[in-house]
C-alpha cells in the first residue's frame, strides 16, 4: 500500500516536518479523498499545542479539506458518491448511524463511533484524508472550491445556530469577535436578512465588518457603549475565545433573548441567575452542525455567493502559514493549496 505524504508535528508546539505514513485498510463505509485544498482553523493550532489534552503525536492537522474521491469501501459505494467527485470534510469524520443521536441525524454528537478528523487520526495536511461516507460532503456547483474549506468548520459552526435558534430576518443579532468565525457569521446574517451589530475590540475592523454585512459596529471593550445598547438584541453569537464582559453582554439581550457561544472560551463564564430569570434569557453553545445543516449551509452559500475571505499558502509553507495565524495576522481565514510532488 502506497505511503501518504503529509506534514506532521512530533511534539506539542513543534514545527511541522515532512511525514509519511501507511494507511490502514479502507473500511466498508469509508472514503479516501485526494486533498486539493485545506483550511487552517484555530482548532488546528489549539490541537498542535495540546491545549485540550486530546492530541496524539505525530500530529497531522487539517479538518477543512476539499478534494476528490479516489477510493470507496463497499458500503460507501452504494451511497451516491462517485470516484472523482469533489467533496469536503470538516471536523467530524465518523458516525455509527445507530445511536440515539445518529438516529436523530445528529451525527456530530455520535456517542459510539463518532470521531474528529484530527483527534486520533491523521488530518488533511496531507495528500489524502479519510472519512466516513456521511461526512464526505458533496460541494455544490457555484462554490469556489479553493475557498470553500473554511465553510466546513468555521462556516457551519456559525450557520447551525441560526437554524437551531430559529433566527428570523426580523431579528436583531449581535456578533462578538470579527475574525475567522465572526466575519462568516456577518456574511450569513446579511443574506439571512437580519439587522446585525458587529462587536470588535478594535475600531480598525469597523469598515471591514460593514463590508461583510454588519449594519452597525461597536467596541466590545467600551462599557459605556454597551450600556447604551442594553436590551436591543434578540440573539448574540460569541465567536471569540477570550474573556469578555459577560454581564454587559447578557444585558444587551431583549426579553427572551439568547446568548450563544461557539468560541472555545477556556475560562468559566460567570452568569447571574437573576439576570436570566427576570429577563427570560438563556445561554447556550454548540459545536459544528450536523450533516443536513452542512448541506443546507453549502447550498445557501452557493445561492448567495458567500465565501470566506481567504489568504492562500502552498502546503509546503505550512509553518509560515501557522505562524501567520498564531500572530493574529490572518485576514480572515488561511487555506493551504496541496503541492506534493
Amino acid at each position: 500500500m502506497a505511503l501518504i505524504n503529509a506534514w506532521a508535528a512530533h511534539t506539542a508546539g513543534a514545527k511541522f516536518e515532512p511525514f509519511k505514513y501507511e494507511p490502514t485498510p479502507l473500511g466498508p463505509e469509508e472514503v479516501d479523498i485526494q486533498v486539493e485544498h485545506c483550511g487552517i482553523c484555530h482548532s488546528d493550532l489549539s490541537m498542535l499545542n495540546n491545549e485540550w489534552g486530546i492530541t496524539s503525536y505525530p500530529f497531522v492537522p487539517g479538518h477543512e479539506a476539499i478534494g476528490r474521491v479516489v477510493a470507496m469501501g463497499e458500503i460507501a459505494k452504494t451511497k451516491g458518491l462517485k470516484i472523482g467527485q469533489r467533496v469536503g470534510v470538516g471536523w467530524c469524520n465518523s458516525a455509527c448511524l445507530h445511536c440515539d443521536n445518529c438516529l436523530r441525524g445528529e451525527y456530530a454528537m455520535c456517542t459510539n463511533a463518532g470521531k474528529a478528523t484530527i483527534v486520533g487520526n491523521h488530518g488533511a495536511f496531507a495528500q489524502q484524508v479519510r472519512s466516513h461516507w456521511v461526512w464526505a460532503v458533496p460541494i455544490p456547483e457555484g462554490l469556489d472550491a479553493a475557498a470553500a474549506g473554511p465553510l466546513l468548520c468555521g462556516g457551519i459552526t456559525v450557520f447551525a445556530p441560526l437554524l437551531d435558534g430559529n433566527i428570523l430576518p426580523t431579528h436583531k443579532v449581535g456578533v462578538f469577535g470579527i475574525g475567522g468565525l465572526g466575519h462568516m457569521a456577518l456574511k450569513f446574517l446579511k443574506a439571512w436578512g437580519c439587522e446585525v451589530t458587529a462587536f470588535t475590540s478594535t475600531s480598525d475592523k469597523f469598515e471591514e465588518a460593514r463590508s461583510f454585512g454588519a449594519t452597525h459596529t461597536a467596541l466590545s471593550t467600551d462599557s459605556a457603549e454597551l450600556k447604551k445598547l442594553a436590551g436591543s438584541l434578540d440573539f448574540i453569537v460569541v465567536t471569540a475565545n477570550v474573556k469578555l464582559d459577560w454581564d454587559s453582554i447578557i444585558s444587551l439581550l431583549k426579553h427572551g433573548g439568547r446568548l450563544h457561544v461557539v468560541g472555545a472560551v477556556l475560562e468559566p463564564i460567570p452568569v447571574h441567575a437573576m439576570a436570566l430569570i427576570m429577563g427570560k434569557k438563556s445561554v447556550s453553545g454548540s459545536p459544528a452542525g450536523n450533516r443536513t445543516q452542512t448541506d443546507q449551509m453549502l447550498r445557501f452559500a452557493a445561492q448567495h455567493k458567500i465565501a470566506p475571505q481567504v489568504e492562500y499558502f502552498p502546503m509546503s509553507k505550512v509553518n509560515e502559514a501557522m505562524e501567520h495565524l498564531k500572530s493574529g495576522k490572518a485576514r480572515y481565514r488561511i487555506v493551504l493549496n496541496a503541492d506534493f510532488a
